[in-house]
């Protein structure tokens, strides 16, 4: 099998399917954290999870290979509109739409005054850095799922230890040893050996698996509008607006082609917008593109539209079976976290790449100050809070880069620079 599918690349029915399972495997542990927080049903979120994928694909023309997950940016709002009564769970399911209904004026905007602004507000040296900000502010949280820092009860526990090692171990291994189909399906054979390793360690308990019905109907939810949930949950969604556009840096980056003019930013944000709308209208929680399947596709170099999509079928598929979806959601925490401290890295290093490829010369005080200060801001865990809306990690730095680079860029038109070099922007 060639080194590299590419977008439009269809492969053979049976490795297409074992890549569209390391797609789901990688995700899964993810998105049903967060209908797990809420208290719903995971079947539904994986429901229209997929069924928000499919959409995606076919708005984007089938040229942007991304995957539609639960987003975690809504968990800190959500947690206060439910405040412990589980019934309020509606009222957050209105503020997803209206959350949904800003991604689609946001897109239409974005259609109409075009891209180029995004050239001018991130620069290589801004762009580079906000990509490798997205992997490092995550990688703390797969130390947590692979037990490497002590948690609330401050015990770290060492079976767990070793299941992430072993996990990311047989990945890394396998990346650089295993030949002809299997080099490009490693994480999912890493999975699977960490899943296997935990059972025979006694760590998992398969009781949930046989005790699952064989078929089961999703669990649909119907929205309520509240103005007061709506006005906690909105601020959210400028969050992952931020948070999609990096997204789709990296995935350009990783697949070659600039998808924010072809086939355009806009239809991103209008598929991940009106997914959101028919989610929240279900009873499901708001959708973003996840970092871990573009880990996946920059380990693989595997980036078929056909394998997502094929995931996002088996998606639909596990929503109503009861035992596979039982199965699935029994992988240790920690075998997750071992795959993810590899997959957010890779993110983060596909950033390092941009900067290097886009020849980012740091010697430059303006593009040394603007990635260093994306990268300390974006990592450091400083926080500004304006009224309800909170801004943290990647969001916080990417404000940061633009309020920076605009700066240079009046400074520089006004002749009020010292740097007689001339810049990048």
């Amino acid at each position: 099998m060639q080194r590299e599918i590419q977008v439009l690349d269809k492969p053979p029915l049976l490795p297409g399917l074992m890549l569209s399972l390391q797609h789901l495997f990688a995700m899964f542990g993810s998105t049903i954290l967060v209908p797990n927080l809420f208290n719903v049903d995971p079947g539904i979120v994986l429901l229209m999870n997929g069924l928000g994928t499919l959409l995606y694909l076919i708005l984007c023309r089938g040229l942007i290979p991304a995957y539609l997950g639960s987003s975690f940016a809504f968990i800190a709002p959500v947690t206060i509109v439910l405040a412990g009564h589980a019934e309020n769970y509606s009222k957050a399911l209105g503020a997803f739409i209206v959350c949904g209904l800003v991604f689609v004026v946001v897109a239409l905007i974005v259609k109409w005054i075009g891209t180029r602004w995004l050239d001018v507000l991130f620069p290589p040296a801004a762009m580079g850095a906000i990509v490798a900000v997205i992997g490092l502010e995550l990688i703390p949280v797969a130390a947590g799922m692979s037990d490497f820092i002590p948690g609330q009860d401050g015990v770290i526990d060492p079976a767990n230890v070793k299941l992430a090692l072993l996990t990311l171990g047989v990945t890394v291994i396998g990346t650089v040893m295993f030949r002809g189909f299997l080099k490009i399906i490693p994480v999912l054979i890493g999975i699977i050996t960490g899943y296997v390793a935990a059972y025979f360690m006694g760590v998992i308990n398969m009781d949930s698996v046989a005790n699952a019905p064989l078929f089961k109907l999703p669990t649909f939810t119907y929205p309520e509008f509240d103005m007061t949930a709506i006005l906690i949950v909105l601020p959210a969604a400028l969050v992952v607006i931020v948070e999609h556009v990096g997204h789709l840096m990296v995935t350009s980056n990783i697949v070659g082609s600039d998808l924010s003019k072809k086939p355009g930013l806009h239809r991103s944000l209008l598929g991940n917008g009106i997914s959101t709308i028919i989610s929240g209208f279900l009873g499901s929680t708001p959708n973003t593109t996840y970092g871990e399947n573009i880990g996946v596709m920059a380990l693989t170099r595997v980036y078929s539209v056909y394998v997502i999509g094929g995931a996002a079928v088996i998606a639909i598929a596990m929503s109503f079976l009861g035992k596979v979806s039982a199965l699935i959601a029994n992988i240790p925490v920690a075998v997750m976290g071992g795959v993810s401290l590899l997959l957010f890295g890779i993110i983060a290093a596909s950033g390092f790449r941009i900067l290097i490829e886009s020849k980012v010369n740091l010697g430059n005080p303006k593009d040394m100050l603007l990635t260093t200060l994306v990268i300390v801001i974006g990592i450091s865990h400083a926080q500004l809070k304006i009224g309800d809306v909170e801004l943290k990690g990647m969001a916080l730095a990417t404000v940061l880069a633009i309020v920076l680079n605009l700066f240079f860029i009046i400074i520089e038109k006004l002749g009020l620079s010292n740097d007689k070099e001339p810049t990048s922007h």
